[in-house]
Formats: structure tokens, sequence, C-alpha cells
């Protein structure tokens, strides 16, 4: 499966467009994460276990939207974009989505 952010593929013909392929998943902060985040908000700097919690989340949904472009028969994903939301206090989604399309 080709992924790309790009309206087209190099070197490919895009040959039908399938329609939306998306992925999402809602992650929660924990409170040992919270507080050592709270620690580190005090003196600066990144705070490791959020970047790490936010990655997984980013690759859990490009996951879920890799199988649902297969489960349209894609051959691959153009324009993919991440977003998110927050669903409530201390959880929030990530979705990525594109557009399905067949490759000549």
């Amino acid at each position: 499966m080709i992924i790309t952010n790009t309206e087209t593929v190099a070197g490919r013909e895009i040959i039908i467009s399938i329609g939306i392929a998306r992925g999402s998943t809602v992650r929660a902060r924990n409170v040992g994460r919270d507080i050592f985040a709270g620690l580190k908000n005090l003196v600066g700097g990144e705070i490791d276990e959020y970047t790490k919690l936010q990655a997984q989340a980013r690759e859990e949904a490009m996951q879920r939207m890799i199988k649902d472009a297969e489960k349209m028969g894609a051959d691959a994903v153009v324009n993919v974009r991440f977003t998110t939301s927050m669903i409530m206090q201390g959880a929030s989604e990530i979705l990525a989505y594109g557009t399905a399309v067949k490759l000549q």
C-alpha cells in the first residue's frame, strides 16, 4: 500500500478514486504519565511520555486507515492527513484520513 500526502503518486497514474479511507484511535492519559509530566513541566523541556503516546496513536490510526483502504480494494492512499480532537478531559482522538485510489 502506497501512502502519500501528495495528490498524486510519482510515476503512477490514478485510474479511479474509490473514496475516503479513515482510521482513528482514542487515547487517554494515565496517572503515572501525568505525575511525571507535571514534574517535567516545572523544569521545562519535552514530555517524552506524551510524545511517545502521540506517536503510538498516530501509527495506530494510520494502520487502521490502511486496513480501511485495503477493504475498498485500493492500491494507494493519497492526500493523507492527520487531525486530533479532544473527546473529554484527558482523552483525545487521532484521525488519519486520505483518498483511497486504484493505480494503473
